[in-house]
């Protein structure tokens, strides 16, 4: 009696480089490869992510982008023609728009004018066209990039990052504040435990100074060039000055702790208001 021999199992598919994504942008949906989970470069913004509306006909094309920008950790919403990306800006105003420029019906260069109608948003056009007639057709309608199919998704993450960090505001610094006080540049306010000081305009400024540089001595010469903005003078204004405000800003002003003589040197700003030597 023989015994059967098995058939040797075939090989388990391989994975398809990410790499491959890139050129399936070109190629149409047939040849689309599944995306990595560690294909994703490590791009985006680490808190506050911008949400991204990515607009394009293509399905693959649209879930490529969608897929790198989402791991790149941004929101993301999708469209798949014009009222429909107007539609979903209205809705949730993004912060970036990544949109295909033959869209069917409405074309790119129409939705990118009339979402910029509803408001500034940063732009990146996306076409098979290379012409540069539609390149600058497409910049003067307001896109802030432009990109050309076959493109690297990787490299359309660093270029959605590029046009974010121009485009964003930066965040407002934080106003000065130690040991209970607190300015405000803006509005030239002051407080100590929020009441408001009555200080004069130098006697802000100073004190905005000192806040900006805690535990550093400074001498008079500095002081008087950094917040009087004078490369000589009488250096007696600011040992009147400092008297002033820490008159204002001491809880014993012929104790002071915040504002400390730094004997032949000047001034240092110490916020733990300890006892000067």
């Amino acid at each position: 009696m023989h015994q059967q021999r098995s058939e040797p199992a075939p090989p388990a598919p391989s994975a398809v480089p990410a790499a491959e994504a890139a050129t399936a942008l070109a190629t149409g949906p047939a040849t689309v490869p599944v995306l990595e989970p560690t294909a994703a470069p490590a791009v985006g913004p680490a808190a506050d992510p911008a949400r991204i509306l990515v607009v394009d006909d293509d399905p693959t094309v649209a879930e490529v982008v969608a897929g790198y920008l989402d791991r790149a950790g941004y929101r993301v919403d999708r469209a798949g023609d014009g009222p429909e990306a107007l539609a979903r800006a209205a809705g949730h105003r993004p912060d970036l728009v990544v949109l295909d420029l033959m869209l069917p019906g409405m074309d790119g260069l129409e939705v990118c004018r009339r979402l910029r109608g509803q408001g500034p948003v940063p732009v990146i056009m996306l076409t098979a066209r290379g012409d540069e007639d539609d390149r600058v057709l497409g910049l003067e309608v307001g896109a802030d990039d432009y990109v050309t199919k076959p493109f690297s998704p990787r490299e359309l993450v660093l270029r959605v990052e590029s046009v974010l960090r121009r485009t964003r505001p930066a965040p407002a610094p934080r106003p000065p504040s130690a040991a209970g006080l607190t300015v405000d540049p803006a509005a030239r306010r002051a407080t100590k435990d929020g009441t408001e000081l009555a200080l004069t305009l130098r006697e802000f400024d100073l004190l905005v100074f000192f806040l900006r540089h805690p535990g550093r001595a400074f001498a008079r010469e500095e002081l008087m060039r950094e917040v009087w903005g004078w490369d000589f003078g009488d250096l007696s204004t600011v040992t009147v000055h400092v008297r002033r405000l820490r008159g204002k800003v001491e809880d014993d002003p012929a104790r002071p702790r915040l504002i400390q003589t730094v004997w032949g040197v000047g001034y240092r700003f110490d916020p733990a208001g300890r006892e000067a030597d």
